[in-house]
């Protein structure tokens, strides 16, 4: 598996991409000139097409965020469902 790209990374090669789309290049060659698989390129024009670097690095964190919180409201539940069982006495 290869290093994960920081949100800036992946903006400025989405960027140098479209230049190159301009100039005529084919999406396959443009993507691999700036180091990445077509696929790729297309999932990150998804994902970060539009965004300027401070908003793909808000949106990082916020996902980051989510996930916190939804790990915590699954081991409160947890929790309550063990603490309902033993008042209940099916321990």
């Amino acid at each position: 598996m290869g290093k994960r790209a920081k949100p800036e990374e992946i903006i400025a090669k989405l960027r140098e991409v479209e230049v190159r789309l301009a100039r005529g290049e084919t999406a396959a060659s443009a993507a691999r000139a700036v180091g990445v698989t077509e696929q790729t390129y297309y999932r990150w024009r998804k994902e970060y097409g539009g965004l300027q670097v401070d908003q793909a690095k808000r949106m990082k964190d916020m996902e980051k965020e989510n996930a916190r919180l939804r790990r915590a409201v699954s081991d409160l539940t947890l929790d309550n469902q063990i603490l309902q069982e033993v008042v209940r006495g099916k321990f």
